[in-house]
């Protein structure tokens, strides 16, 4: 389950380092980096369902809203939504 996370995340990243303005890669950037603390946070519990990934970055979204400026952190949270549903596409295909 954690490779199909990884993988739609490399493939996301790779499309925004293409085609993205500064605001998608400032967003992918900031976003990367939360994602990967929760995956190794995922590698070491039983539930890597999707749902414990949501509930993770949902806690990760949290923090940061409280560090980013509004704008920003609605650049970042659309970035999550636009990743989030490529995640749910992988692991229904």
């Amino acid at each position: 389950m954690l490779e199909q996370y990884e993988q739609a995340l490399e493939e996301w990243i790779g499309a925004i380092v293409e085609q993205g303005d500064d605001d998608q890669l400032f967003a992918s950037g900031y976003l990367q980096g939360h994602f990967a603390v929760v995956l190794s946070q995922l590698e070491v519990e039983t539930e890597q369902g999707q749902q414990a990934l949501e509930s993770k970055m949902a806690a990760c979204l949290d923090t940061a809203k409280t560090e980013l400026e509004p704008a920003d952190f609605q650049l970042v949270l659309a970035a999550w939504h636009e990743l989030s549903g490529k995640i749910s596409a992988s692991v229904a295909a």
